[in-house]
């Protein structure tokens, strides 16, 4: 490998042609980095005291030794964002000059014949820069000034029409364009085949413009070091239609998810979202894979298509898309490993459409109903994650059903009764994603659905909080309590589509005018017409019958007790222990010093519970996250956590995790003295977040 300066200009004339590998990123700058480089060059070409602007490295393998010395093409390793932005500002320029030449050097024909084409050859050897897939037909569309393809690259198009813009708002003076362009600089840096490593080269340059994604590592890992014939074969049979089938824009923003996604199926851990790239590495590490493998890129390929399917409503089946629509208006995105490995098991047909069905509507209602009845999310993402460890696929809905069911009180499937209460006095007007929750309501048992979204929310009882006389009246002497409990509530809510019409009506003249209650289609609106008056106990009856409706729509399965009986662990009976059997608890200090740090750990989440054994006093969430020895002196703790996640300033902490001890953890602190309670619980949040699943990326 050989590095030297190199004026941008000079080294695209001098090269015969660039070509961007099949294995590298399509073109992704969007117009923030584009107007970043214009302001550059601009900022440059106007102040003469500037005389070099450096933009960043090209990265490239050619055949021979160093530097452009021959006429083969060089294969781009890193620097083909800048090449194709400023590629496609001298398109847009040689454009604007016309039959000038602001500066020398700078005319149309010059600008194409020394930095867009090779006019003596034919081809794609005529073309300066090649690129790969559809950005290759829109950059030589735009370089020939001929119309775009049918499917185009939309950012080399939109980019394209943004630096016609902004010459076009310059077109008096393009001089200081055309100087600013001639004092960009690179890095011009050659790699030998077959003595230089790309991929280790690409890993670590950390050049300017946009970062490289957790896929663009991951794909340029997995081709880069194939053979060239087969580099081609697997990215035309398996990563090509990959990118298809996200589609451009998806490609960019969802890919790196789905990688994570699918890490967490085949490893049971959730990667980080910036640690996908050195997770799957691990993973094929440990699975003994080659990186090229093509039975890897294979299973990829065909997990993107079950994630496409559910995550981009791309499922050609109408039930399962309807469904999956769904489930993903809710946004639950930390359920996706666990969907995907049921897609493949209903692919491979050990599920059947009918249970896949129904696993993804008991999903929806475990999901919708923790929301409605305000219980925290943090856990989600485990409990999907390692939901498939405890299946019985012999008895796939079943064990599900089982499953869910038996979770702890912090991760609890909430039961009708549960449920039902929460909706009648939940704020569903302020609810997130408040439509959903109203369409699918609405279409519950229609064959027919209905366009929620043509519709808007109605307060039957007005938002306006200058309530009218007339219903003042209505609603009795209590007006003002019962306009704040009920105003947001299930009750008092509906859809309409004569919003501006009702406004602050009194109740008899928006059921009954044109239009109205009583002639309204909506399955929300049965019985309004036949409501005499509307106040507290007309709202809480409404409410009431909703909610049990919202029951059925959102349902849970009954599994009968014998049969949960039979999925539970078979455990023997343990001795029960109290304080008592703890002596140093029986001295006033330590007693005193356990009586606080107790109070202070099970503050901390409403699903923490305290249990004395024989040696040690367990706090648990799920699990043990901090345990007791009482001492003497003081208390030692065990952290349940690995020593190297744990975050401790002050130095407290121990590593034990080769001494044995009592207790759970690698974690070991003593607490002593009162006044070093606060750091310490610090330290056991830590333990307790890491097992409830938000002490990382969720």
């Amino acid at each position: 490998m050989k590095a030297s300066e190199a004026k941008l200009l000079a080294f695209l004339k001098r090269a015969p042609q660039f070509v961007i590998p099949i294995y590298q990123r399509t073109y992704s700058w969007t117009e923030g980095e584009c107007r970043q480089l214009w302001d550059d060059v601009l900022r440059t070409g106007q102040d003469d005291a500037v005389s070099v602007h450096f933009v960043g490295s090209i990265v490239y393998i050619q055949a021979g030794h160093f530097q452009v010395i021959q006429d083969a093409p060089l294969l781009v390793i890193d620097g083909q964002q800048r090449l194709t932005t400023v590629t496609l500002m001298l398109a847009a320029l040689a454009e604007a000059v016309g039959d000038g030449e602001p500066i020398d050097g700078f005319s149309a024909r010059k600008l194409r014949n020394y930095y867009l084409v090779n006019p003596e050859e034919t081809g794609d050897r005529h073309f300066k820069l090649v690129l790969s897939q559809t950005d290759k037909d829109s950059l030589i569309a735009i370089v020939e000034g001929a119309a775009q393809p049918d499917v185009q690259s939309v950012r080399i198009t939109e980019n394209f029409q943004f630096f016609k813009r902004m010459i076009e708002a310059h077109k008096a003076d393009l001089l200081p364009i055309c100087k600013g362009l001639s004092k960009l600089m690179i890095v011009d840096i050659a790699l030998t085949r077959g003595e230089d490593n790309p991929q280790l080269i690409f890993e670590s340059m950390n050049s300017t413009g946009k970062e490289l994604s957790q896929a663009d590592l991951i794909r340029n890992f997995i081709l880069m070091g194939l053979e060239p014939d087969l580099q081609t074969r697997h990215y035309q049979r398996y990563w090509r239609p990959m990118e298809v089938g996200f589609g451009q824009e998806a490609y960019n923003n969802h890919f790196d998810s789905f990688m994570r996604h699918y890490l967490t199926v085949k490893t049971g851990d959730i990667p980080r979202q910036d640690e996908v790239y050195i997770a799957f590495k691990k993973y094929t590490q440990a699975a003994n894979l080659a990186p090229g493998d093509e039975a890897l890129i294979k299973e990829l390929h065909q997990y993107s298509v079950y994630y496409c399917a559910m995550a981009l409503s791309k499922e050609p089946d109408a039930d399962l898309r309807h469904a999956f629509d769904d489930l993903r208006e809710m946004r639950v995105d930390v359920a996706y490993p666990f969907l995907l490995e049921l897609y493949h098991d209903y692919k491979s047909e050990t599920l059947s459409k009918a249970d896949f069905l129904a696993a993804v509507w008991l999903i929806e209602s475990y999901v919708f109903r923790r929301a409605i009845c305000s219980i925290p999310t943090n856990s989600l993402n485990k409990t999907f994650a390692t939901i498939t460890k405890n299946l019985k696929k012999d008895r796939y809905l079943e064990s599900i059903a089982v499953h869910l069911l038996g979770l702890p009180s912090y991760r609890r499937l909430p039961n009708d009764e549960e449920f039902g209460q929460a909706l009648l006095t939940r704020d569903l007007y302020n609810f997130p994603r408040r439509s959903y929750w109203l369409r699918r309501l609405e279409n519950y048992g229609r064959k027919e659905r209905v366009a929620v979204d043509e519709y808007t929310i109605e307060h039957i009882m007005p938002q306006n909080a200058n309530l009218t006389e007339g219903w003042k009246s209505a609603l009795g002497p209590e007006w003002e309590r019962v306009h704040q409990t009920w105003l947001h509530t299930l009750g008092n809510l509906t859809l309409t589509g004569y919003n501006s019409e009702y406004s602050d009506r009194p109740f008899p003249e928006k059921r009954d005018m044109e239009g109205g209650f009583k002639s309204s289609p909506l399955k929300l609106n049965e019985g309004l017409g036949q409501t005499q008056a509307w106040n507290e106990d007309a709202i809480k009856q409404r409410a009431a019958r909703l909610a049990q409706k919202m029951v059925a729509v959102w349902s849970v399965p009954k599994v009968a007790d014998e049969i949960m009986a039979a999925y539970r662990d078979k455990t023997t009976p343990t001795a029960t222990y109290t304080i008592n059997d703890h002596p140093h608890l029986l001295t006033p200090s330590v007693r005193a010093l356990f009586e606080a740090f107790s109070q202070e750990v099970l503050a901390l989440d409403p699903c923490v519970s305290q249990e004395f054994l024989k040696l040690y006093v367990a706090f648990k969430a799920e699990t043990n996250f901090v345990d007791v020895v009482p001492q003497a002196k003081g208390l030692r703790l065990s952290l349940n956590m690995p020593f190297a996640d744990v975050r401790d300033p002050k130095n407290m902490c121990k590593d034990v995790s080769n001494i044995g001890r009592w207790g759970n953890g690698d974690v070991e602190v003593k607490l002593t003295t009162l006044s070093d309670l606060p750091y310490v619980m610090g330290l056991v949040r830590q333990a307790l977040e890491r097992q409830l699943g938000n002490g990382g990326d969720a």
